[in-house]
């Protein structure tokens, strides 16, 4: 007889239908939404709102605050509101008052007013008792790029600047940013947005350091780069790039092409890209980009040539994915690394920056239904929320200056490539957001590779890891943190400037220095902030200090090893930079 209390119980026929229907709804959504959640945001507001409102003790502080800046603000005007003593100062990066007309009346008194509405706005936002950590950033997230919307400098009557370069060109500077504007919006409904006029060419111009193309699988397209010195190092180096973006912010025009400065240094160079992926690739997954990226680039390096050791690179995503596959290298015995250098590669996602507030699973729920309708992640979407990340420069000034100016920047070719935007599948981006993002499974030993957990404890080779000051998308703090996951010696370099203009810092580059500091094998991990006090800081490009690096882990230089290996089935397939990267 058989016991029906642990019967097996059928699945509701239902269920498939009623998945689907959440997926549309939820799609939806995300299509009216931009990708963003609104449950996310609902949620983090009620909890401020309903804390604010059961705090009587805040509000009142809140209420003398307000008052003391509006007494602050009448007495700046009483003595004469010069611009040379400001009620207030603007935040160190906020540019948008910095023109002479907004010291003068009335639109010190405007500019003057609007900071501090924002200032205010943060306090009511922040330090709220009961509150969440996270709805309160969320929350103070929301309420700045509300304020941003409304700054005085987005409108005409209350932007002198504005008016003044609306009456130099007599009306015609909002003739051509509706001209411009016209332009974007087609060029968007024909998908070929950020293309544009533009002086650079793929391949003549930029990505343009000669090479064959020596291995091609569904995923990549591995480059081997001809030499330009007569003897090289034994130990060829592998660049791993982020498949968010194309592989050739690593090899931009000839002056700050990091893949020709380092063939000039006599490295046979490899690099990886990416193929965009489409809606026949949605079920690609992070052991797909392992094996199909790194492992098989590897394995044709070896069989090109014969190498024992290589150094390998990864940047972005390219780096995490470079970490998991290394640590599943060393669990598993393969030796072949000479050394791993990391830029801007986060593999603890803790503290991932304002970046994070973009990652719960209301906001996973969404953006996995989204992808479940097209089968990957649009660049657009994720380009929106890089961009929502620093608002002031890349939304509104770009608003302002453009279609209401009447000024487009002179393209360049950093301009050019982070407008050559990639998509990413379905199952590899949801599960990069979730077991890394949401959970932390690599930093915490649970991210499977190969049928087994990965641990970064098993890292022992040598590693060069480089963080940027200002970067909004792997904080440099958060990059640091690989000290505390394995035991391996980690030069930690930190430069100035951003994600990408910090890693593009040729030797020459004006304004250029970074701080750097060698953790020794098994020595103690610094906190990011003692790191800072202890680290010298140099002036010029990290790269010369990567280069003495990079030297002092290779072997005596001698011939190069041939282009491709067509005897063993890695005959050249094309020239650099190859189809792939073309993809649109």
């Amino acid at each position: 007889m058989t016991d029906t209390s642990s019967a097996h119980v059928d699945a509701d026929p239902l269920d498939g239908i009623a998945q689907t229907l959440d997926h549309a709804s939820f799609a939806a959504i995300a299509g009216v939404t931009g990708g963003l959640s609104p449950f996310t945001v609902a949620q983090a507001m009620s909890d401020w709102a309903l804390h604010l409102a059961a705090s009587p003790g805040r509000r009142l502080e809140l209420l003398a605050k307000g008052m003391r800046k509006n007494l602050r603000l009448i007495d700046y005007v009483v003595h004469g509101a010069d611009g040379e003593h400001p009620a207030i100062e603007p935040l160190p990066q906020d540019r948008r008052f910095d023109d002479p007309a907004w010291k003068m009346p009335p639109y010190n008194l405007i500019a003057q007013s609007f900071l501090m509405t924002q200032q205010w706005w943060h306090a009511a936002t922040t330090g709220i008792s009961g509150v969440s950590a996270r709805h309160e950033a969320v929350t103070s997230f929301t309420l700045r790029q509300i304020l941003d919307m409304f700054a005085p400098s987005n409108f005409i009557p209350t932007n002198p600047v504005l008016q003044r370069r609306i009456a130099d060109t007599g009306g015609m500077c909002l003739v051509e940013g509706a001209r411009l504007l016209m332009a974007d919006i087609e060029a968007l409904a024909r998908g070929t947005a950020g293309s544009g006029d533009q002086p650079f060419q793929i391949g003549r111009d930029i990505a343009a350091t000669k090479g064959k193309v020596i291995y091609r699988n569904r995923l990549m397209e591995l480059i081997q780069y001809e030499p330009t010195t007569a003897t090289v190092r034994p130990e060829p180096v592998l660049i791993v790039p982020a498949w968010i973006m194309k592989y050739y912010i690593l090899d931009l025009s000839a002056h700050n092409s990091l893949i020709g400065w380092l063939v000039g240094q006599g490295y046979t160079v490899f690099a990886m890209s990416w193929h965009n992926p489409g809606s026949a690739d949605r079920d690609l997954d992070m052991e797909d980009y392992r094996l199909l990226g790194p492992m098989a680039a590897l394995d044709a390096i070896t069989a090109i040539t014969g190498a024992p050791k290589i150094h390998a690179l990864g940047y972005c995503l390219g780096g995490t994915l470079l970490a998991i596959a290394a640590a599943a290298m060393a669990r598993d015995g393969d030796e072949r690394l000479a050394g791993m250098t990391l830029l801007a590669a986060q593999t603890e996602f803790s503290e991932p920056g304002e970046l994070g507030l973009f990652i719960d699973e209301a906001q996973l729920n969404l953006l996995d239904s989204m992808m479940w309708e097209r089968g990957y992640l649009d660049s657009g979407q994720m380009g929106g929320a890089f961009q929502m990340l620093r608002s002031n420069d890349l939304v509104w000034s770009r608003i302002l200056n453009e279609y209401l100016m009447g000024e487009r920047p002179i393209a360049n070719d950093l301009m050019v490539w982070n407008a050559d935007g990639t998509r990413m599948p379905f199952a590899m981006h949801s599960e990069y957001l979730h077991k890394l993002f949401l959970k932390n499974d690599l930093a915490e030993g649970r991210f499977v590779a190969g049928g087994q957990p990965v641990s970064l404890s098993a890292l022992k080779t040598p590693m060069f890891v480089v963080g940027t000051q200002t970067d909004h998308v792997a904080p440099w703090r958060s990059v640091h943190k690989i000290h505390m996951l394995t035991d391996a010696e980690i030069c930690f370099t930190l430069t100035n400037g951003g994600h990408n203009a910090g890693i593009v810092s040729e030797p020459g580059h004006k304004n250029r220095h970074y701080q750097l500091l060698t953790r020794p094998a098994c020595g103690p991990a610094l906190a990011p902030d003692v790191w800072l006090a202890q680290a010298p800081d140099h002036p010029g490009s990290w790269w010369e200090a990567w280069g003495e690096w990079l030297s002092a882990r290779s072997g005596k230089a001698g011939p190069p090893p041939p282009m491709g290996a067509p005897d063993k089935g890695h005959a050249p397939l094309a020239d650099a930079p190859g189809s792939y990267i073309l993809e649109k």
